[in-house]
């Protein structure tokens, strides 16, 4: 007989943030109802961007407690990286939630891991945010897999083959295929 993980065993995320230098979003995503209105995430998105601006968490992640939550979170350029869980939750899954964000912004924005790259392929992040996790639950953490599925969302099918990457061609060539046949 089949058990089913409840929602309650399952490591579930309640907020990813991506903010600038200044504490202000550059994305966010709440899987959490502790935030009911936007300026009750303003302001959990201020109290721990003070609580971890003077900290240099540029070469490994790190963990702060803030409200009753656990926060890892990362800083890089003028990016800082945040992962939220409830304070019930494994540190080391909530690290490897942020670190799978972290790789998959990198590979995204081809290692020009800044606030203008981010904010000019703002589309790829959100898309980003939505394969790692969906209604708080964790779906995916490598980052190469979620940048794959990521770049095969945002094909512009207008851009013509030669400026396209072989998968995107295929995924392309598949799409006009499929079209064709279900005519």
């Amino acid at each position: 007989m089949a058990t089913f993980l409840s929602h309650e065993t399952c490591p579930t995320i309640k907020n990813i943030l991506l903010l600038d230098s200044e504490g202000k979003r550059v994305a966010v995503k709440y899987y959490s109802d502790e935030w009911p209105t936007n300026s009750a995430k303003l302001a959990f998105e201020k109290s721990i961007f003070t609580k971890t601006q003077k900290t240099n968490a540029r070469t490994e992640a790190e963990i702060t407690m803030v409200e009753n939550n656990i926060i890892v979170y990362k800083f890089v350029q003028d990016l800082h990286f945040f992962v939220t869980g409830g304070d019930e939750e494994n540190e080391l899954i909530l690290a490897t939630v942020l670190q799978g964000f972290f790789d998959t912004v990198t590979l995204l924005l081809r290692n020009n891991v800044d606030q203008r790259e981010a904010l000019e392929n703002l589309d790829m992040i959100l898309l980003c945010l939505d394969e790692i996790v969906d209604g708080g639950i964790i779906l995916e953490t490598d980052g190469s897999i979620i940048a794959g599925k990521v770049a095969t969302h945002s094909i512009d099918d207008g851009a013509p083959l030669s400026e396209q990457t072989i998968s995107q061609a295929l995924a392309t060539a598949r799409e006009h295929l499929t079209r064709s046949l279900l005519k």
